[in-house]
């Protein structure tokens, strides 16, 4: 690519992994649109951490959540392709989430109520991240239902991450050292 401005946008349609044009508001799109936008933020909550650990694992959930996009990103079949191609998420990407989700609770321990987001600015900001997977997977289950979605891991995926990231929120709010 030589800019990224391509102009192949300005009619309202963008292309899938391995072609094929959907409209911008197409289910997939919004799907790993939201994704990216949890990234996003993922990073900005990275920059702010002064918790080494917190900001290792969103690097490694950032990353990790590409694979999960390009999955978004890949009509139902064009799945092969994707396979041959990239690594896609497994059962056992799940299951490691889900560790990760008991390890915090140990440590960290579960709220006694609800929790008001704003303990500290990288909490804050992993809070945020956290709505947005959400709202990817709401746009994955969208995408699933239409049958357009060949891998049902991804949706227990992005589940399992908003849980790690409510987790990994507390874990940043008990190592801050001012409270707001």
């Amino acid at each position: 690519m030589s800019s990224i401005v391509t102009k192949g946008g300005d009619g309202g349609e963008t292309s899938l992994l391995y072609g094929g044009r959907v409209p911008k508001d197409d289910l997939h799109t919004e799907a790993y649109g939201a994704l990216d936008e949890a990234i996003s933020v993922m990073g900005l909550a990275r920059s702010l951490s002064a918790n080494q650990q917190v900001a290792r694992t969103l690097l490694d959930l950032e990353r990790e959540c590409f694979t999960v996009g390009a999955e978004l990103a890949t009509a139902g079949e064009d799945r092969a392709k994707l396979v041959r191609h990239f690594p896609t998420i497994e059962a056992t990407d799940v299951d490691r989430l889900e560790q990760e989700v008991h390890r915090l609770e140990e440590e960290v321990g579960m709220p006694a109520g609800f929790v008001l987001p704003g303990g500290s600015p990288a909490a804050a900001a992993i809070d945020i991240a956290r709505t947005m997977v959400r709202r990817a997977e709401r746009r994955a289950v969208a995408v699933a239902r239409a049958d357009e979605l060949s891998n049902p891991e991804v949706v227990r995926y992005l589940n399992r991450l908003s849980d790690l990231l409510f987790m990994l929120a507390r874990q940043e709010e008990a190592g801050a050292t001012t409270l707001k």
